[in-house]
């Protein structure tokens, strides 16, 4: 029996140390604030609950698999989960509406063609089997085996180009450009080109810089689908945390790492604010790169050769700005769990959100809206829950203020399965004009909805909150992540600022791949 001592209770962390107990190590987690989920909180107020991080699940074959091998309960059996259909509803900017069903790429093209106009479910339908070739290709390197050594060859795209006829007949190499010219060259009509472009800036990514194979993110949700677990997202972090503690994981919060002890050229333990040392033979690094490296005082836990992270890059990721709505009167009975408001100026927003300058929102932002119809997110049948949100570039006007920081997260003794958000900021006069932008945008999803309005909470992005998107290949390699395993014997990276990246399904592989390094060795290439 190993001592593993894990840094930070995010997704990724805790899948990881479910997976390592079951394996019969010994595993003590160690959490700065006082809760587990990282970015997968929930804001409670009089009644209403509101999920502040991911709203939905894409992947749940990820989550479901780690309860099977961390136990004889299957997922279902803790969580009710259940796929949301529509998948999505989309408002484009000249008032068409479509409907998309969930993971059913015969009634997508159906619905596009019906709102969109005869040929355009065929053009999105031949896009997305080119993006289940990009899928195929790189599935296996990406998802479900450590990042290879010779990382440099996933810096090809393998999104396919379309065919060419040559003198040898027609021929399908692989694309070379970024997904917004993918868009631009075979989707042709402006509505086609916002939804897919809505894929990627929700996870982060600039579809004018993007790889083609990014391709694959609206690719991934249609096929396998979107789900929602009764009680929000955060359910799922508690069903972890609670397995996690059923394979008698240790958990203490409000204990912050200040230094990785290092013994004998390998990771050794960890040292806390309070002076306190805990010993480990093997130590699991759920942080962002940067903080990895003051944690071992200034030495680079991955070497030239591997993939390194550029040094800002936890400050260019953008974050989400939401609007929690407490409606009155009932959901209506049809109405989308998810409703995405497209912007009319996407440039605007483009560069609003990935410029160079301080991040603000367009004056009309593309606005995601959730409606989930949870008994649990609501006081009463006569009341709703509403959540919006938008992108907006990281650490900018709209970024919390010291002057609102307030205490940040929960104290450490507060109850660490309430998954409390912060509280919302006070409005000033930036936030409440932001506020407003989407209720206006989210009034195109909900008519009437500034009349139903009881009480709103404001929650801007705070300070390296945001999660950047899931690992992609082409780019030269520039959108991979570091590999889990550092140049440091024993100490081991996980989460999403990691191999694969980010997102709900991606810090469950994440974990299954640490896992997997520490319990079969390091020269694991992962399952068969």
């Amino acid at each position: 029996m190993a001592r593993i001592a894990v840094i930070g209770a995010g997704m990724g962390a805790m899948a990881a140390a479910a997976r390592l107990a079951v394996a019969g190590h010994r595993v003590a987690v160690y959490e700065r604030n006082g809760t587990y989920g990282g970015a997968v909180r929930r804001f409670e107020r009089a009644g209403f609950g509101f999920d502040t991080g991911p709203g939905l699940l894409h992947l749940p074959a990820v989550y479901r698999d780690l309860f099977v091998k961390t136990g004889r309960e299957p997922l279902e059996s803790v969580l009710e989960l259940s796929q949301v259909d529509p998948a999505a509803r989309h408002v484009f900017a000249d008032g068409t509406a479509v409907s998309l069903p969930n993971a059913s790429r015969a009634g997508v093209l159906a619905a596009l063609d019906g709102a969109l106009g005869a040929g355009a479910g065929e053009r999105w339908s031949d896009f997305l089997g080119r993006a289940r070739e990009a899928w195929d290709r790189t599935r296996r390197p990406l998802l479900e085996e450590p990042l290879w050594p010779d990382w440099q060859v996933l810096g090809r795209d393998p999104y396919p180009a379309l065919p060419k006829r040559s003198l040898f007949g027609r021929r399908r190499p692989t694309a070379d450009g970024t997904l917004a010219e993918v868009a631009r060259r075979e989707l042709k009509d402006p509505r086609l080109t916002a939804l897919l472009e809505s894929y990627a800036v929700a996870y982060g990514f600039d579809p004018r810089t993007a790889p083609a194979s990014a391709a694959i993110l609206p690719y991934m949700e249609q096929t396998f689908g979107s789900w929602y677990p009764r009680g929000g997202i955060r359910a799922l972090a508690d069903a972890l945390y609670e397995r996690c503690l059923a394979r008698k994981v240790e958990f203490t919060f409000g204990a912050e790492v200040t230094r990785i002890v290092e013994a004998d050229g390998r990771a050794a333990g960890v040292e806390l604010r309070d002076g306190s040392c805990a010993e480990a033979d093997t130590v699991v690094a759920g942080i962002a790169p940067d903080l990895l490296t003051a944690l071992l005082k200034g030495t680079e836990p991955w070497g030239a050769d591997d993939v390194r992270p550029a040094a800002d890059e936890r400050r260019r990721v953008p974050g989400r700005f939401t609007v929690a709505l407490a409606l009155r009167g009932p959901r209506p009975a049809d109405a989308a769990h998810r409703t995405v408001v497209h912007t009319a100026d996407p440039a605007a927003e483009l560069a609003a959100v990935f410029g160079a300058g301080p991040g603000t929102l367009c004056d009309r932002p593309t606005v995601t809206v959730l409606r989930p119809d949870d008994p649990e997110s609501r006081p009463d049948d006569d009341h709703e829950a509403v959540t919006l949100s938008a992108a907006v570039a990281p650490y900018g006007d709209l970024a919390r203020s010291p002057a609102t920081a307030g205490s940040g997260a929960p104290a450490a003794s507060a109850d660490p399965r309430s998954g409390a958000h912060e509280a919302a900021v006070e409005e000033t006069a930036a936030l409440a004009a932001a506020a407003d932008r989407l209720i206006e945008a989210a009034g195109a999803a909900i008519p009437g909805l500034r009349e139903r309005v009881l009480w709103r909470a404001v929650l801007p992005p705070a300070e390296g909150e945001s999660v950047p998107g899931p690992a992609l290949a082409g780019a030269g390699g520039r959108f991979l992540r570091p590999a889990n395993r550092t140049r440091i014997p024993g100490l081991y990276a996980v989460g999403g600022w990691t191999h694969p990246g980010g997102g709900l399904a991606h810090a469950g592989m994440s974990g299954a791949l640490v896992a997997g390094l520490i319990v079969n060795g390091d020269d694991w290439r992962g399952s068969q």
